[in-house]
């Protein structure tokens, strides 16, 4: 073992690892907070803003992925494809396989430029927990309960106000809305049979009101949906604890 590898196995270089982050993180809070003053003078400029202070505090995680642990992502798409990457607002569908599908998901848009002005759909909880949370208010991500009769106000409103956004934007949806296990795939293909759906044999039965929603409220403002597809090589199960202690993965994304 080299002393790199080494030093990836120490916990006290994780705490270190850790401390940076949250300490960084913490400041880019404050940070953000302070630009709220922006909102009401200029919102594209606010926006801008809080872009670039997300990218500082994402681009560390990705760095984790692709320097610490030196996981390979490999795209795979047609031409055309790609040369729109980056140049357009798109909503993007994501399977939802692994726990670290969604580093995979922000190293994607980290090599396109927009890390940073990347959107999710969250769960209401996540707003409250620190850094990912109050960072993802700053960049006025849709928050949501998981009821759609709570929701849907809630969620048509929050992604009318992204229609001018002046950052080309990928918003990432899970539309399983769980990570896939053997026993939750047992129990959604039951649910399919009984509706008389067809049966997947690698997916969960996909939630289909944020996926319609979201498309519905931002027509004319995302020219594409990417379909993507994420796998990883040696029926390997990566996690964050591997990706902390610097053990590499070989991802491949597939993109239509």
């Amino acid at each position: 073992m080299g002393f790199i590898a080494f030093l990836k196995t120490q916990f006290i270089v994780h705490l270190l690892i850790g401390f940076v982050f949250v300490v960084s993180g913490l400041i880019i809070n404050f940070i953000q907070l302070c630009t709220l003053v922006l909102w009401p003078i200029n919102k594209q400029f606010y926006r801008r803003v809080n872009c670039r202070l997300a990218y500082s505090l994402w681009s560390q995680l990705v760095m984790l992925l692709e320097w610490w642990s030196g996981t390979e992502c490999t795209l795979f798409s047609d031409e055309a494809t790609v040369n729109t990457f980056g140049k357009e607002h798109v909503i993007i569908i994501l399977n939802h396989n692994f726990e670290i599908d969604f580093l995979c998901g922000w190293t994607m848009t980290e090599r396109f430029g927009v890390l940073g002005s990347s959107k999710v759909l969250a769960k209401r909880e996540l707003l409250y927990v620190p850094l990912i949370g109050w960072t993802w208010y700053f960049l006025e991500i849709v928050f949501c309960k998981r009821k759609w009769e709570e929701d849907r106000d809630t969620v048509i409103e929050g992604l009318k106000r992204l229609s001018d956004y002046p950052e080309y934007m990928w918003f990432l949806l899970y539309c399983e809305g769980t990570r896939f296990t053997e026993t939750k795939h047992r129990i959604s293909m039951e649910v399919a049979e009984s509706k008389g759906l067809p049966k997947l044999k690698y997916h969960l039965l996909p939630r289909t009101k944020g996926f319609t929603t979201a498309v519905q409220c931002l027509r004319g403002t995302v020219s594409a949906v990417y379909d993507v597809t994420l796998n990883f090589r040696g029926n390997k199960n990566p996690s964050l604890l591997g990706i902390l202690y610097g053990k590499k993965y070989e991802a491949d994304m597939c993109v239509r």
